[in-house]
């Protein structure tokens, strides 16, 4: 993707037909995502250049892109998703089962018809949605929220360490929905809190910076039905990608779309991958993911050390290490999917990605603590320094594109993860169980 330009998010809906896509002014080009009857299928970026695309080359190009998750629906290819093996994966896998998948006849409507089946659990969800000074975007995630296909049996907002009672004020206009003050900052207390003041059997979490599809909740539910399954996560896609920054975290950085194929973590996912240091993060993320909340009874609450307004980031990826360690699943779920809108400038995104690694960093770190499991350590001090070295080494012979915008601050984040931990260790808060 070039960044001189924005690119136009589109969403395309497969049933409707397929049309040429005409030329579009203004844009680097298309980031289209394929869609079936309310399901994510798979996304395409296309060139400006490449515009227009006559409805026969069109057709071509979205089942490429589809042919993996239509696949992975009908054909039971719900897998483990390895350390670096993802790509591998797909480019083996993925002609053999496209034949099998021609082979069934009309697979789009028989996977309409598949997932239609499916059937929510009937116990009651809390959606729960921490906030902090972002007004604007909380009433834009609420509406959504106010839309589901499905309502949930409760909606709370937890104001985290707020200065002023622009938050109250939205949620004021909003009777329905409930407001949760909580005064110390960080978003690991903000989720705890949320939880004591919930009463649903599952609590699903979103982030103030999204807005939710319409079946977003009904998708989450219908994955409880396994007594192990205590988290399941959804996709992510963008809102828009209007700015260099947003196509940066979205392009280069990646790191909240997880793909269009449903995958299964367990014990032997986890054991397989322990010594390397456990891949948590492809899990989902925090922006769209639900637990029973009886897991808080079994490996505790969230980590309050971690998390934004704390370490900065992975209060919800901790908690996932934990409920693998302890036996439990989780699962990915891409047919649930929120819309998230980036950091939009260049200086939020370097901030960002410093928070994201200072509580990266702190994770490994008090994950070792608790469990002595080596992995972390290794992931820390060989495969971390290894990856920054070897980005380095391509930077300087290849150029150093837009990739690198962050890459100093995410050197400095590592870093200062080390720090925080250093001086945050003998306080375990967040940890404690409910029984």
């Amino acid at each position: 993707m070039s960044t001189s330009k924005p690119w136009k998010v589109m969403h395309l809906e497969l049933s409707e037909g397929i049309s040429t896509l005409p030329l579009t002014s203004g844009y680097s080009g298309l980031y289209v995502v394929f869609w079936w009857k309310g399901i994510p299928l798979g996304h395409q970026n296309i060139l400006a250049a490449q515009l227009p695309v006559p409805a026969t080359q069109l057709a071509n190009l979205a089942l490429q892109a589809i042919a993996p998750a239509v696949s992975n629906h009908l054909l039971g290819e719900c897998f483990q998703a390895p350390l670096r093996e993802l790509p591998k994966h797909r480019q083996e896998n993925v002609l053999p089962k496209f034949y099998a998948l021609v082979a069934l006849g009309q697979p789009l409507a028989t996977l309409e018809q598949r997932l239609s089946q499916r059937k929510p659990e009937r116990e009651p969800v809390s959606v729960v949605v921490c906030t902090r000074e972002r007004p604007e975007s909380l009433a834009r995630c609420l509406r959504s929220l106010q839309s589901l296909s499905r309502p949930p049996h409760e909606i709370l907002v937890v104001d985290n360490a707020p200065t002023s009672n622009a938050t109250q004020q939205v949620v004021s206009q909003m009777p329905e929905i409930r407001y949760v003050l909580e005064p110390r900052p960080g978003l690991g207390r903000a989720r705890n809190t949320g939880i004591r003041c919930s009463t649903g059997n599952i609590i699903a979490f979103t982030d103030d910076d999204v807005e939710v599809h319409p079946d977003w909740l009904t998708r989450l539910q219908q994955h409880f039905d396994d007594p192990k399954m205590m988290v399941v996560t959804g996709l992510v896609l963008p809102a828009e990608l209007e700015t260099e920054a947003q196509l940066i975290f979205e392009k280069d950085l990646g790191y909240l779309n997880k793909g269009y194929r449903t995958k299964t973590f367990d014990s032997q996912f986890f054991e397989q991958t322990k010594n390397l240091g456990v891949p948590v993060w492809g899990v989902g993320a925090g922006a769209n993911m639900a637990m029973r909340r009886e897991v808080f009874d079994l490996v505790g609450d969230f980590d309050e050390r971690l998390g934004a307004g704390a370490a900065g980031c992975s209060e919800d990826s901790e908690l996932w290490y934990r409920v693998l360690a302890e036996g439990w699943n989780c699962r990915y779920e891409p047919t649930s999917v929120v819309y998230h809108y980036h950091r939009s400038d260049l200086d939020g995104l370097r901030k960002q990605m410093y928070q994201y690694f200072r509580g990266y960093v702190a994770a490994l770190l008090f994950q070792f603590a608790r469990y002595r499991h080596w992995g972390n350590l290794r992931r820390l001090f060989w495969s971390l320094p290894t990856y920054y070295a070897g980005l380095l080494t391509i930077g300087l012979l290849r150029g150093f594109g837009p990739r690198y915008r962050t890459y100093l601050a995410e050197i400095s984040g590592c870093l200062a993860g080390i720090k925080f931990y250093l001086q945050n260790r003998d306080s375990g808060k967040g940890l404690q169980k409910h029984t």
